[in-house]
């Protein structure tokens, strides 16, 4: 019989992957994106410290959509660019998680972007 790995143990082989060389500083954190069947969530994470600086999820009473969904994405896309830009973030480092950059993951991004993020 063959054996197939199931979609979350291969987005971990990717997250991994991509982890080894993504890496966030100081200077330029490292933003990463989960998403769940119901939620999704945003850290910006200093990985010198290993201390997460802040973030944003479709929990946070600031977001109006409170579903999984691209309109809720790009909320949470707004909402962590607004907090890092108060905290003098400009820059950061995109980390999709292992998720392919589509849906949910690119409109975070997207919108991120459009709040005046550099990735």
């Amino acid at each position: 019989m063959i054996n197939k790995k199931s979609k979350n143990e291969t987005r971990m082989v990717k997250q991994r992957r991509v982890r080894a060389k993504v890496v966030g500083t100081e200077a330029r954190p490292r933003l990463c994106v989960f998403r769940s069947l119901n939620n999704i969530y945003v850290q910006v994470i200093n990985d010198d410290n290993a201390t997460t600086i802040c973030e944003a999820s479709t929990l946070n009473v600031e977001i109006k959509t409170k579903a999984s969904n691209v309109a809720s994405a790009t909320e949470v896309g707004t909402l962590i660019a607004k907090r890092l830009l108060e905290k003098d973030i400009k820059t950061v480092v995109f980390d999709r998680n292992g998720y392919i950059y589509h849906g949910r993951v690119k409109a975070v991004a997207e919108a991120a972007r459009e709040a005046g993020l550099q990735f």
